[in-house]
C-alpha cells in the first residue's frame, strides 16, 4: 500500500474540486482542500489516525497557549454519534452521519458558570478555529476529505453532551473517503459538483483605512 502521504497527490489529480485557479502557488495541503460530502459509509478511521487528527488541533497556536478547545469524538455506533445524528439539520442529515467520524468543536468563553463571569479568553473562538482548520489540513494531507459544518441544533446537543455554561459549542467537522454519488440522493450528490468560489481581494483585502475606499489597491512588489 502507497504511503498516505502520496494518496493526497492523487485526490488533486482525479478530483475536479480541487486545486483550483488562484490556488496553484498554495503549498499542500492547502492547494488541495477542499469539503466533500459524498463519503463511505462503510469506511472507518484507527484509533491511531483518530488521535492523529487530534493531535494536530493539539499542537495549533493559541493565545498564551490557554488551549480553549474541547473536540467531541462522535464515530458511527457511539452514544456521542446518535447524539449529533438526533440534531442535525435536514441540510447535513443526509451527508454527515456517512462520515467515518465527526468532530463537534466549543470554546471555553467564560472563566466560571456565571452569566456575567469573566472571559476565558478574548480569543478563544479565534484559538478554537485555528485548531479546527489544523485539523482539516491534517486530513487532507493524510488522503482523507474534511468538511465542516454547523447546521444542528446547538442548544439541544450542548445539552445532550453535557457542555457546561462555560462553554459555547460552536461546529462540526465531518472527516472521511471519498464514496459513491449512486448511494446518496440527488442534492447530496450535487453539492461536489458546485462551483468553488471566493471572494476576490477587492472585497476584503484594505491597504489602508477601512473607509477610504471599497476597493483595495493592486499589489506591488517591494523592489527588484
Amino acid at each position: 500500500m502507497c504511503p498516505r502521504v502520496y494518496v493526497v497527490a492523487i485526490l488533486a489529480a482525479v478530483s475536479p474540486q480541487a486545486p483550483q485557479p488562484s490556488a496553484e502557488r498554495l503549498a499542500e495541503p492547502m492547494r488541495s482542500r477542499w469539503s466533500a460530502s459524498v463519503y463511505d459509509d462503510a469506511h472507518r478511521l484507527r484509533c491511531d489516525e483518530i488521535e492523529t487528527l487530534l493531535r494536530a488541533a493539539q499542537w495549533s497556536p493559541s493565545a498564551g497557549n490557554r488551549q480553549p478547545w474541547v473536540f467531541f469524538v462522535c464515530v458511527p455506533g457511539t452514544a456521542n454519534h446518535d447524539r449529533l445524528v438526533a440534531t442535525l439539520s435536514r441540510g447535513n442529515s443526509g451527508w454527515v452521519p456517512r462520515a467515518s467520524v465527526v468532530f463537534v468543536t466549543a470554546a471555553q468563553v467564560r472563566s466560571g458558570d456565571e452569566e456575567d463571569a469573566p472571559a476565558f479568553s478574548d480569543y478563544a473562538l479565534h484559538d478554537v478555529g485555528q485548531a479546527a482548520a489544523h485539523l482539516t489540513l491534517q486530513a487532507t494531507a493524510m488522503g482523507l476529505h474534511a468538511h465542516q459544518f454547523a447546521g444542528f441544533d446547538h442548544d439541544a446537543l450542548a445539552d445532550a453532551l453535557g457542555v457546561p455554561a462555560t462553554h459555547q459549542l460552536l461546529t462540526g467537522i465531518a472527516v472521511g473517503v471519498p464514496g459513491d454519488p449512486g448511494d446518496v440522493d440527488e442534492r447530496t450528490a450535487a453539492r461536489d459538483h458546485r462551483d468553488r468560489v471566493r471572494k476576490p481581494f477587492e472585497e476584503w483585502v484594505r491597504h489602508g483605512r477601512y473607509d477610504e475606499d471599497g476597493v483595495a489597491a493592486p499589489l506591488a512588489d517591494s523592489g527588484p
